[in-house]
C-alpha cells in the first residue's frame, strides 16, 4: 500500500505537455532526429525493402486499373455489332460474331474480366435461353452480376424461365421472387410476381400463389391494367377474398 502510495501518477495533461516539451525543446528535438536517423542506418535494408514493397504495390493497383479500364473500352468497342446482330435478332451472328467482329461468347472468353465482358455473359445467356440450350444458359447468367436497375432482376427472371421448361418448379419460385424483390419498380415486378405465383401453382402451392397475385394488387394497382386483371381473375379463383 505504502508503494502505491508513494508512486506519482501522472496526468493525461501532464503527459500532452511533456510531449509538447518534445517539440518546443530544441535539445530534445534533436535527440528524437538522432533516434530516428539511429534507426534508419541501423535498419537500412529492412526500410528499403518496405518502402520497395510500397512503391511495387501502389504501382501495381495504378497499372492495374488503368490497363482495366483500356481493356475494357475495347471490350465496349468490340460489343458494338454483336449487340446490333442481337437487336435484329440475327441470334448466331450476336453470339458467335461475323468473322469479323467478336460475338459475346468471345467477348466472354477474351474480356470476361471487365465491365462489358460481364455484360456479354447476360447477352449470351439470353440468346440461348432463346435457342433452347438451357445448360449453357444458366453457365453465363450465373456468371452475370449487376446492380443495374433492369438488367439483375432479367437475368434472376431468366433463370426462373429456365427452372419452368425443366420443370423444377421450386427453383423456379426462388428465381422469381428474386427477381420481383430486387429493386421493385412497377413496370417489370408485377411480371415477375405473375410469374412467381405461376410457379407456386405448378408446386402445387395455391396459398403462396394467391399471395403473389394479392401483392400485385396491393402494391402495384396503377401498373399495366392487363397484369391488373390477370392477376384480380387469379386472385379470385383462387378464393381471395374481394379487394
Amino acid at each position: 500500500m505504502a508503494k502505491a502510495q508513494g508512486r506519482k501518477i501522472t496526468s493525461k495533461s501532464e503527459k500532452k505537455a511533456q510531449a509538447g516539451d518534445v517539440w518546443e525543446n530544441p535539445e530534445a528535438l534533436a535527440e528524437q532526429f538522432s533516434r530516428t536517423e539511429k534507426f534508419f542506418n541501423e535498419n537500412k535494408g529492412l526500410v528499403t525493402i518496405i518502402f520497395a514493397a510500397v512503391v511495387i504495390i501502389v504501382g501495381g493497383i495504378i497499372g492495374w486499373r488503368y490497363y482495366s479500364q483500356n481493356l475494357n473500352e475495347e471490350a465496349k468497342s468490340e460489343m458494338f455489332q454483336a449487340v446490333f446482330y442481337f437487336e435484329q435478332d440475327s441470334l448466331q451472328l450476336a453470339l458467335r460474331g461475323d468473322g469479323n467482329n467478336l460475338g459475346f461468347a468471345d467477348i466472354v472468353d477474351q474480356y470476361g474480366n471487365t465491365r462489358s465482358g460481364n455484360l456479354a455473359n447476360f447477352y449470351a445467356g439470353v440468346i440461348h435461353v432463346e435457342l433452347g440450350n438451357f445448360d449453357v444458359a444458366k453457365l453465363y447468367l450465373e456468371d452475370f452480376s449487376s446492380d443495374d436497375l433492369i438488367i439483375q432482376s432479367r437475368a434472376y427472371s431468366l433463370m426462373g424461365d429456365i427452372a419452368m421448361e425443366e420443370g423444377d418448379y421450386e427453383l423456379a419460385t426462388d428465381y422469381y421472387r428474386q427477381a420481383a424483390n430486387y429493386k421493385a419498380n412497377k413496370e417489370f415486378t408485377p411480371v415477375y410476381l405473375y410469374k412467381l405465383a405461376i410457379a407456386y401453382e405448378k408446386t402445387g402451392n395455391t396459398e403462396e400463389a394467391r399471395n403473389a397475385y394479392k401483392e400485385i394488387l396491393d402494391k402495384f394497382w396503377d401498373a399495366d391494367q392487363n397484369t391488373i386483371q390477370q392477376a384480380k381473375k387469379h386472385y379470385a379463383r383462387l378464393g381471395g377474398e374481394a379487394l
